[in-house]
């Protein structure tokens, strides 16, 4: 009997080679490679026929372009992530560790939107229908309306989805889903890839919207081809830790509203609520100030939030440690070379600890005023004044620069009681805010004078 061919598929860019190979001839991935059967040639030719449509050429300036129409889920944290709501038509890709929430939440939404008066539909190939009832009364959704629907095989969803015409649908998960004409396993990159495009397309031309859970990989990115976060309108990640109440939910691609902007929920005995200040977690519950600690604003997405960063100085070794959780690792060293040349405090025998309070991850540069302040906090053992915030990037030559939306930041801080700011000169706003004294710094030398009048 002939051997079945069999090919080998990227992992990463979905390119094929016959062999085995350590690099992908296609995007020199390493060990990126995974065997799969070869796809036959019989009905590959027209397999995607019956979901392309032919299209007339239009010019730009004639097509009626209108925004689209938004369905609030019923949770504000998860609409801001979304750009206001579930669009027509779109499909949400949202991936995170096992165990983190994404099925609750889903389910939340889903029995929110079916109160509203919108069609539901939660396919499920990871749990059985008992299992899904029985989650939905312990998070507290009594007689919930939601169909659900066990199954993993792309055919009969598909027609499930065309006999019933949900307005949302729910696919749980994407790597459960295989179809029947291809022959490898479900969760190879080649049933991913098709699956994801199949649902895409029926989303596209029934108006049907849907969300397609994904794992991810041991490194944190969602598992199967990269093309599936090409393939859909937005793409969300799940983050936070299990052994942490709260959860935060983030846009990395958004074709309906924008990117990097953060959901924050406290997971709960009745599922995930919206925390509608989450400058309350990343701030700390000391009751008076204490040395190496300073609060900055930091912005995800549209939303300033405060963030109070903590840094520990002490006496090292020989060759001291320079260790950062939640900011970047080289640009301590970095500011930790600049406080010296250009403010006279040297670090070069101690260990330097940063921490961001709360496991928020800080990829803006504006937190290095903030940085630089807490690091000589510890150093002298003196705390900063309560009621007291930084903000700013710091470049190499000592100079304070600004950071963008300045004033936002600032009556962010005054709205939650903060009363003294060291911010880039650029940053001062035309009119005072009302409790808020600025103190506005050009360079490094200016902000450590300020600090040392503070305390």
């Amino acid at each position: 009997m002939a051997k079945d061919k069999s090919v080998f598929v990227c992992s990463e860019c979905g390119g094929t080679s016959p062999k085995w190979l350590g690099k992908c001839p296609s995007c020199n991935a390493w060990n990126t490679l995974v065997e799969s059967a070869a796809e036959s040639n019989a009905p590959a030719k027209n397999r995607f026929a019956a979901l392309a449509k032919t299209a007339e050429i239009a010019t730009l300036g004639d097509i009626d372009a209108v925004d689209m129409a938004r369905t609030p889920t019923g949770h504000e944290e998860l609409d801001r992530v979304l750009g206001g709501g579930m669009v027509e038509g779109g499909v949400v890709l949202i991936g995170g560790d096992p165990g983190i929430g994404k099925s609750t939440l889903l389910l939340q939404a889903l029995d929110s939107l079916q109160r509203s008066g919108q069609s539901t539909l939660y396919v499920t190939g990871e749990e059985s229908g008992a299992q899904v009832a029985l989650r939905s009364r312990r998070l507290g959704l009594d007689n919930s309306q939601v169909k659900v629907l066990a199954e993993i095989q792309l055919e009969k969803i598909l027609a499930t989805l065309d006999a019933m015409r949900p307005d949302i649908a729910v696919i749980d998960s994407i790597q459960t889903v295989y179809s029947d004409q291809l022959t490898s396993a479900p969760g190879s990159v080649a049933q991913v890839r098709e699956c994801a495009a199949h649902l895409t397309r029926a989303a596209k031309s029934s108006g049907v919207c849907i969300v397609l859970v994904g794992h991810v990989t041991k490194e944190g990115a969602l598992a199967g081809p990269r093309v599936l976060e090409h393939m859909v309108d937005t793409v969300l990640y799940f983050e936070g830790d299990t052994h942490s109440s709260f959860r935060l939910v983030r846009a990395i691609k958004n074709r309906f509203g924008a990117v990097n902007e953060i959901g924050v929920f406290a997971m709960t005995e009745k599922g995930l609520k919206g925390v509608s200040n989450p400058s309350a977690i990343f701030l700390s519950q000391h009751s008076e100030p204490v040395p190496g600690s300073c609060v900055m604003v930091t912005l995800e997405g549209t939303r300033p939030m405060l963030v109070e960063i903590q840094a520990l100085v002490d006496t090292g070794g020989p060759s001291p440690r320079r260790l950062s959780v939640g900011l970047d690792k080289d640009r301590l060293a970095m500011l930790l070379a600049v406080l010296h040349r250009h403010a006279g405090v040297a670090c070069m025998d101690q260990d330097v600890f940063v921490n961001a309070v709360g496991g928020v991850r800080i990829s803006e540069p504006a937190a290095d005023l903030a940085v630089l302040l807490a690091i000589t906090s510890s150093l002298r053992g003196k705390p900063l004044p309560k009621g007291f915030f930084a903000f700013g990037e710091v470049g190499l030559a000592g100079e304070v620069r600004p950071a963008p939306r300045g004033q936002e930041r600032l009556k962010e801080a005054a709205k939650l009681g903060f009363s003294v700011a060291v911010v880039p000169k650029a940053n001062v706003p035309k009119k005072p805010i009302d409790g808020l004294t600025i103190h506005a710094v050009e360079r490094v030398e200016q902000a450590m004078e300020v600090v040392r009048s503070h305390t």
